[in-house]
């Protein structure tokens, strides 16, 4: 069996975490790729390392260079050298980096260099090569991952070797320039080289035992989710739950690799396993699978009377929405009625009332009602399909809650529905749901 893991910035934070990560790579030999984030915060005063590298490249755009926010940097990789008593000439690597981020003048560049020193110390710590993650990762034109050619590229570098530690976060542009996945990207390399070397399993270790059913900070007595297809994931990552990045997905999926969220600091615990439809084992208990939401989102009500005949209403609403760059969550329709959700933060400065007059002169609707602050809340599960009932039970239970739902709106897959309601009824909404079906 092979395994490819990934671990945290927590994982990464001090020397005492770092010994924890270390023996749980050597209890099994199959675990030969890892994949490392920057350093985290080593408690709740403390910064990240990628934060403190932003800082970085805020003070070299300012005055050129970076030396008073970069002796933070200095101090933590030091430390973690020190305590660990690696042989590496750190403050050498320190320095050509220092001087690198002058040079680039690059935010990209700069938030890199985190995983960068963060893997090559983890990689003098267990004995392994360092690959680095700029010689096998490629994004193309567009700046989107060219996954076929990274393919190639990681194969044939890991190929030539048995153990490697690797940085999590970057890879380079089809110019050659270091860029970086968007913050947590480390999930996404980590999905990459599973997928390059066709691992057996993909463990990726962080701070918590695996997916809990919903927020502990709404629920504190969530239960952890045991098992979760990609599919169930992917709905409850878009809706906020954010153990794992959630394009981490897409790598895997095609080579159908399962992945194990689990707990640097309790290895003992299953965790959560993340696997394709086709090795999904539900139980007959198990209705739902998770619950996930977001706050503050804006729908735009259109009626109109015989919209439905008319060919190319839909069509000409949307385009208003994309010439002001848009991005609709849902768009719940009926006969004479077409609803459109959006985040509320993308329709500030007076873009709310510009789209609302377009709309008036472009489709001449009968009747157009704005409501704002609301939630959405997703409820997820296999178990839902194949259930008779489940939808009452869930409206059943926000009905004797006093919760009154604006919007709802559920998939032709049947995995999730999703409603609508007040940003104050939020908290209540999430507890209700969990208790209706727990």
């Amino acid at each position: 069996m092979l395994k490819v893991c990934k671990f945290g910035g927590t994982s990464m934070a001090n020397s005492e975490a770092l010994a924890q990560v270390k023996k749980i790579i050597f209890s099994e030999p199959e675990r030969r790729y890892v994949i490392v984030s920057a350093p985290g915060k080593r408690n709740k005063q403390d910064t990240k390392i990628t934060d403190a590298l932003y800082a970085c490249y805020d003070q070299v755009i300012a005055t050129g260079n970076c030396k008073e926010e970069f002796k933070f940097i200095r101090e933590r990789f030091n430390e973690i050298k020190t305590e660990l008593g690696l042989k590496l000439d750190i403050n050498a690597i320190l320095d050509r980096t220092e001087q690198e981020i002058v040079e680039n003048k690059s935010a990209d560049f700069t938030a890199s260099r985190g995983e960068y020193l963060s893997a090559i110390c983890m990689a003098e710590y267990l004995g392994y090569e360092f690959v680095d993650s700029a010689d096998i990762i490629r994004f193309d034109s567009h700046g989107k991952l060219n996954q076929d050619y990274t393919d190639d590229k990681v194969q044939l570098r890991l190929s030539k070797v048995e153990r490697a530690v690797i940085p999590g976060f970057y890879g380079k542009d089809f110019q050659g320039n270091i860029k970086t996945f968007s913050r947590g990207g480390s999930d996404v390399t980590g999905s990459i080289i599973a997928r390059a070397v066709k691992a057996d399993l993909y463990e990726n270790w962080t701070d918590v035992s695996g997916f809990l059913v919903c927020d502990p900070r709404i629920v504190p007595e969530a239960k952890t989710i045991q098992q979760i297809t990609y599919k169930e994931l992917r709905e409850l990552s878009y809706m906020g739950a954010s153990v794992l990045h959630p394009e981490a997905i897409f790598p895997v999926m095609k080579g159908k690799i399962r992945i194990n969220i689990k707990n640097t600091f309790r290895p003992e615990d299953r965790g959560t396993m993340i696997v394709p439809n086709d090795k999904y084992i539900g139980s007959e208990e198990q209705i739902i699978t998770g619950i996930a939401g977001k706050k503050d989102f804006t729908v735009i009500l259109i009626e109109k009377s015989m919209m439905n005949s008319e060919v190319g209403f839909v069509r000409r609403v949307l385009s208003i929405l994309e010439h002001y760059n848009l991005c609709i969550e849902h768009i719940p329709s009926g006969i004479d009625t077409l609803s459109i959700v959006i985040a509320s933060e993308e329709l500030k400065h007076g873009v709310l009332d510009d789209v609302i007059n377009e709309i008036r002169e472009s489709v001449g609707p009968d009747y157009v009602h704005v409501i704002e602050n609301i939630s959405l809340i997703a409820t997820v599960g296999h178990g839902m399909s194949r259930r008779v009932g489940t939808s009452a039970k869930l409206f059943n239970a926000l009905a004797e809650a006093g919760i009154n739902i604006r919007m709802i709106d559920q998939g032709s897959s049947e995995l999730n529905i999703i409603i609508g309601v007040a940003n104050s009824d939020y908290e209540k909404c999430i507890q209700t749901i969990y208790k209706a079906f727990n």
